[in-house]
Protein backbone atom coordinates (compact mmCIF):
# COMPACT_ATOMS: atom_id res chain seq x y z
CA UNK A 1 0.00 0.00 0.00
CA UNK A 2 2.90 2.36 0.69
CA UNK A 3 3.98 2.02 -2.94
CA UNK A 4 0.56 2.79 -4.43
CA UNK A 5 -1.51 5.99 -4.56
CA UNK A 6 -5.13 5.85 -5.67
CA UNK A 7 -7.67 8.42 -6.84
CA UNK A 8 -11.16 6.97 -7.45
CA UNK A 9 -13.59 8.60 -9.87
CA UNK A 10 -15.14 10.54 -6.98
CA UNK A 11 -12.35 11.99 -4.78
CA UNK A 12 -12.57 10.57 -1.22
CA UNK A 13 -13.00 13.91 0.54
CA UNK A 14 -14.63 14.87 3.85
CA UNK A 15 -16.38 18.07 2.82
CA UNK A 16 -16.53 19.51 6.32
CA UNK A 17 -12.72 19.41 6.69
CA UNK A 18 -10.20 22.12 5.77
CA UNK A 19 -7.84 21.21 2.90
CA UNK A 20 -4.56 21.06 4.86
CA UNK A 21 -6.35 19.40 7.79
CA UNK A 22 -7.59 16.70 5.41
CA UNK A 23 -4.14 16.16 3.88
CA UNK A 24 -2.65 15.88 7.36
CA UNK A 25 -5.30 13.27 8.22
CA UNK A 26 -4.53 11.22 5.08
CA UNK A 27 -0.78 11.58 5.60
CA UNK A 28 -1.05 10.14 9.12
CA UNK A 29 -3.04 7.21 7.74
CA UNK A 30 -0.17 6.62 5.32
CA UNK A 31 2.36 6.54 8.15
CA UNK A 32 3.71 10.09 7.95
CA UNK A 33 4.26 12.32 10.97
CA UNK A 34 6.07 15.39 12.30
CA UNK A 35 8.36 17.40 10.05
CA UNK A 36 8.09 14.83 7.23
CA UNK A 37 4.30 15.18 7.15
CA UNK A 38 4.50 18.98 7.13
CA UNK A 39 7.04 18.86 4.30
CA UNK A 40 4.90 16.49 2.22
CA UNK A 41 1.78 18.63 2.68
CA UNK A 42 3.66 21.70 1.46
CA UNK A 43 5.05 19.72 -1.47
CA UNK A 44 1.76 18.24 -2.70
CA UNK A 45 -0.06 21.57 -2.29
CA UNK A 46 2.50 23.24 -4.51
CA UNK A 47 2.67 20.35 -6.97
CA UNK A 48 -1.10 20.13 -7.37
CA UNK A 49 -1.60 23.93 -7.37
CA UNK A 50 -3.86 24.01 -4.30
CA UNK A 51 -1.75 26.26 -2.03
CA UNK A 52 -4.33 29.04 -2.37
CA UNK A 53 -7.10 26.81 -0.94
CA UNK A 54 -5.14 25.23 1.92
CA UNK A 55 -7.31 26.97 4.50
CA UNK A 56 -10.64 26.52 2.72
CA UNK A 57 -13.35 24.01 3.48
CA UNK A 58 -13.38 21.14 0.99
CA UNK A 59 -17.13 21.31 0.50
CA UNK A 60 -16.84 24.88 -0.79
CA UNK A 61 -14.24 24.11 -3.46
CA UNK A 62 -15.03 23.82 -7.16
CA UNK A 63 -15.05 20.39 -8.81
CA UNK A 64 -11.67 21.13 -10.38
CA UNK A 65 -10.07 22.02 -7.04
CA UNK A 66 -11.61 18.96 -5.36
CA UNK A 67 -10.02 16.82 -8.08
CA UNK A 68 -6.64 18.43 -7.40
CA UNK A 69 -7.00 17.80 -3.67
CA UNK A 70 -7.83 14.19 -4.55
CA UNK A 71 -4.59 13.96 -6.51
CA UNK A 72 -2.70 15.55 -3.63
CA UNK A 73 -3.97 12.94 -1.16
CA UNK A 74 -3.02 10.17 -3.62
CA UNK A 75 0.64 11.30 -3.72
CA UNK A 76 0.98 12.54 -0.13
CA UNK A 77 3.18 9.52 0.74
CA UNK A 78 5.19 9.76 -2.52
CA UNK A 79 4.12 6.38 -3.98
CA UNK A 80 5.94 4.74 -6.87
CA UNK A 81 2.68 3.90 -8.65
CA UNK A 82 -0.33 6.21 -9.01
CA UNK A 83 -3.69 4.75 -10.11
CA UNK A 84 -6.25 7.24 -11.44
CA UNK A 85 -9.84 6.22 -12.19
CA UNK A 86 -11.63 8.58 -14.63
CA UNK A 87 -9.69 11.64 -13.35
CA UNK A 88 -11.40 14.13 -15.70
CA UNK A 89 -14.99 12.85 -15.44
CA UNK A 90 -17.44 15.70 -14.79
CA UNK A 91 -14.92 18.49 -15.32
CA UNK A 92 -15.39 21.43 -17.70
CA UNK A 93 -12.97 21.86 -20.65
CA UNK A 94 -10.68 24.26 -18.76
CA UNK A 95 -10.51 21.95 -15.74
CA UNK A 96 -9.86 18.96 -18.03
CA UNK A 97 -6.85 20.69 -19.60
CA UNK A 98 -5.51 21.68 -16.17
CA UNK A 99 -5.91 18.12 -14.87
CA UNK A 100 -4.21 16.66 -17.96
CA UNK A 101 -1.25 19.01 -17.51
CA UNK A 102 -1.04 18.07 -13.84
CA UNK A 103 -1.07 14.34 -14.62
CA UNK A 104 1.64 14.76 -17.27
CA UNK A 105 3.73 16.69 -14.74
CA UNK A 106 3.35 13.93 -12.15
CA UNK A 107 4.47 11.30 -14.69
CA UNK A 108 8.08 12.36 -14.18
CA UNK A 109 8.04 11.15 -10.56
CA UNK A 110 5.47 8.33 -10.62
CA UNK A 111 4.35 5.46 -12.82
CA UNK A 112 0.76 6.43 -13.61
CA UNK A 113 -1.99 3.96 -14.48
CA UNK A 114 -4.99 5.77 -15.96
CA UNK A 115 -8.26 3.82 -16.03
CA UNK A 116 -10.87 5.47 -18.25
CA UNK A 117 -13.61 4.93 -20.82
CA UNK A 118 -12.94 8.40 -22.26
CA UNK A 119 -10.61 7.33 -25.07
CA UNK A 120 -9.69 10.84 -26.30
CA UNK A 121 -8.34 11.32 -22.77
CA UNK A 122 -5.98 8.39 -23.34
CA UNK A 123 -4.77 9.88 -26.64
CA UNK A 124 -4.02 13.19 -24.93
CA UNK A 125 -2.35 11.79 -21.82
CA UNK A 126 -0.88 8.30 -22.16
CA UNK A 127 2.31 6.93 -23.67
CA UNK A 128 1.31 3.27 -23.47
CA UNK A 129 -2.19 1.80 -23.88
CA UNK A 130 -3.71 -1.44 -22.61
CA UNK A 131 -7.10 -2.32 -24.13
CA UNK A 132 -9.18 -4.74 -22.05
CA UNK A 133 -12.33 -6.43 -23.33
CA UNK A 134 -14.45 -8.50 -20.92
CA UNK A 135 -11.54 -8.94 -18.52
CA UNK A 136 -9.04 -10.00 -21.20
CA UNK A 137 -6.16 -7.92 -22.57
CA UNK A 138 -6.59 -7.64 -26.35
CA UNK A 139 -3.83 -5.10 -27.09
CA UNK A 140 -0.84 -3.41 -25.44
CA UNK A 141 1.11 -0.78 -27.36
CA UNK A 142 1.62 2.93 -27.95
CA UNK A 143 -1.24 4.86 -29.56
CA UNK A 144 0.83 5.39 -32.71
CA UNK A 145 1.64 1.69 -33.08
CA UNK A 146 -1.97 0.70 -32.43
CA UNK A 147 -3.06 2.98 -35.27
CA UNK A 148 -0.54 1.41 -37.63
CA UNK A 149 -1.56 -2.10 -36.63
CA UNK A 150 -5.26 -1.33 -37.01
CA UNK A 151 -4.83 0.08 -40.51
CA UNK A 152 -2.00 -2.22 -41.49
CA UNK A 153 -0.06 0.81 -42.77
CA UNK A 154 -0.58 4.54 -43.21
CA UNK A 155 -3.50 6.65 -44.43
CA UNK A 156 -2.80 10.00 -46.07
CA UNK A 157 -4.99 12.90 -47.20
CA UNK A 158 -3.87 14.60 -50.42
CA UNK A 159 -5.48 17.70 -51.93
CA UNK A 160 -4.56 18.51 -55.53
CA UNK A 161 -5.61 21.07 -58.15
CA UNK A 162 -5.13 21.13 -61.88
CA UNK A 163 -2.73 24.04 -62.17
CA UNK A 164 -3.33 26.03 -65.37
CA UNK A 165 -5.59 23.36 -66.82
CA UNK A 166 -8.21 21.09 -65.37
CA UNK A 167 -7.61 17.54 -64.31
CA UNK A 168 -9.47 14.26 -64.51
CA UNK A 169 -9.99 12.73 -61.09
CA UNK A 170 -9.69 9.23 -62.54
CA UNK A 171 -6.25 10.13 -63.93
CA UNK A 172 -5.17 11.28 -60.47
CA UNK A 173 -6.59 8.19 -58.81
CA UNK A 174 -4.83 5.86 -61.24
CA UNK A 175 -1.50 7.71 -60.97
CA UNK A 176 -1.50 7.62 -57.18
CA UNK A 177 -2.60 3.98 -57.16
CA UNK A 178 0.54 3.06 -59.15
CA UNK A 179 2.84 4.15 -56.30
CA UNK A 180 4.51 1.20 -54.57
CA UNK A 181 2.75 0.29 -51.35
CA UNK A 182 -0.51 2.13 -52.09
CA UNK A 183 -3.48 -0.21 -51.59
CA UNK A 184 -6.45 2.10 -52.13
CA UNK A 185 -7.20 5.62 -53.42
CA UNK A 186 -10.58 7.22 -52.71
CA UNK A 187 -11.90 10.61 -53.81
CA UNK A 188 -13.28 12.17 -50.60
CA UNK A 189 -14.46 15.58 -51.82
CA UNK A 190 -14.11 18.17 -54.57
CA UNK A 191 -14.76 21.93 -54.70
CA UNK A 192 -13.72 24.78 -57.01
CA UNK A 193 -11.23 22.64 -58.93
CA UNK A 194 -9.64 21.22 -55.76
CA UNK A 195 -9.82 17.47 -55.16
CA UNK A 196 -9.19 15.63 -51.90
CA UNK A 197 -8.14 11.97 -51.95
CA UNK A 198 -7.57 9.52 -49.12
CA UNK A 199 -4.73 7.11 -49.85
CA UNK A 200 -4.29 3.92 -47.85
CA UNK A 201 -0.95 2.17 -47.94
CA UNK A 202 0.43 -1.17 -46.83
CA UNK A 203 3.51 0.50 -45.38
CA UNK A 204 4.39 3.72 -43.57
CA UNK A 205 6.11 6.76 -45.09
CA UNK A 206 4.65 6.87 -48.62
CA UNK A 207 4.13 10.62 -48.35
CA UNK A 208 7.37 11.48 -50.14
CA UNK A 209 6.47 9.28 -53.11
CA UNK A 210 2.98 10.80 -53.24
CA UNK A 211 4.32 14.36 -53.25
CA UNK A 212 6.82 13.59 -56.02
CA UNK A 213 4.12 11.90 -58.14
CA UNK A 214 1.76 14.88 -57.85
CA UNK A 215 4.42 17.46 -58.70
CA UNK A 216 5.86 15.38 -61.57
CA UNK A 217 2.38 15.11 -63.07
CA UNK A 218 2.09 18.90 -63.21
CA UNK A 219 -0.63 19.18 -60.58
CA UNK A 220 -0.69 21.58 -57.65
CA UNK A 221 -0.13 19.95 -54.26
CA UNK A 222 -2.23 21.95 -51.78
CA UNK A 223 -2.24 19.58 -48.82
CA UNK A 224 -0.52 16.39 -47.72
CA UNK A 225 -1.05 15.02 -44.24
CA UNK A 226 -1.35 11.74 -42.44
CA UNK A 227 -4.76 10.86 -41.11
CA UNK A 228 -5.19 8.61 -38.11
CA UNK A 229 -7.87 6.35 -36.77
CA UNK A 230 -9.20 7.54 -33.44
CA UNK A 231 -8.58 5.36 -30.41
CA UNK A 232 -12.33 4.79 -30.25
CA UNK A 233 -12.27 3.30 -33.78
CA UNK A 234 -9.28 1.13 -32.86
CA UNK A 235 -11.00 -0.07 -29.68
CA UNK A 236 -14.15 -1.03 -31.60
CA UNK A 237 -12.13 -2.81 -34.29
CA UNK A 238 -10.08 -4.82 -31.79
CA UNK A 239 -13.05 -5.80 -29.64
CA UNK A 240 -15.05 -6.84 -32.72
CA UNK A 241 -12.16 -8.99 -33.89
CA UNK A 242 -12.00 -10.61 -30.45
CA UNK A 243 -15.73 -11.31 -30.52
CA UNK A 244 -15.47 -12.76 -34.06
CA UNK A 245 -12.69 -15.14 -32.98
CA UNK A 246 -14.78 -16.37 -30.05
CA UNK A 247 -17.74 -16.95 -32.37
CA UNK A 248 -15.65 -18.87 -34.91
CA UNK A 249 -14.16 -21.30 -32.37
CA UNK A 250 -17.46 -22.93 -31.24
CA UNK A 251 -18.58 -23.10 -34.89
CA UNK A 252 -15.35 -24.89 -35.87
CA UNK A 253 -15.69 -27.34 -32.98
CA UNK A 254 -19.28 -28.08 -33.94
CA UNK A 255 -18.21 -28.69 -37.56
CA UNK A 256 -15.60 -31.22 -36.39
CA UNK A 257 -18.28 -33.17 -34.51
CA UNK A 258 -20.45 -33.32 -37.62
Amino acid sequence: KRRIGYLPETPPLYHEMITDEYLSFVGKLKGLSGAELTKRIEHVCERCAITDVKKKQLGKLSRGYRQRVGLAQAIIHNPEVLILDEPTAGLDPKQINETRDLIKGLAGDHTIILSTHILPEVEQTCEQVVIINKGKIVATDSVRNLRSRARGGEAVIVEVAGGDGGLETEDVRQRLAQIAGVSNVTLKESHDGHYTFEIESEKDFVRGDLARAVVASGWELNELRATAMSLEEIFLQLTREEAAVKTEKPAAEEAKKI
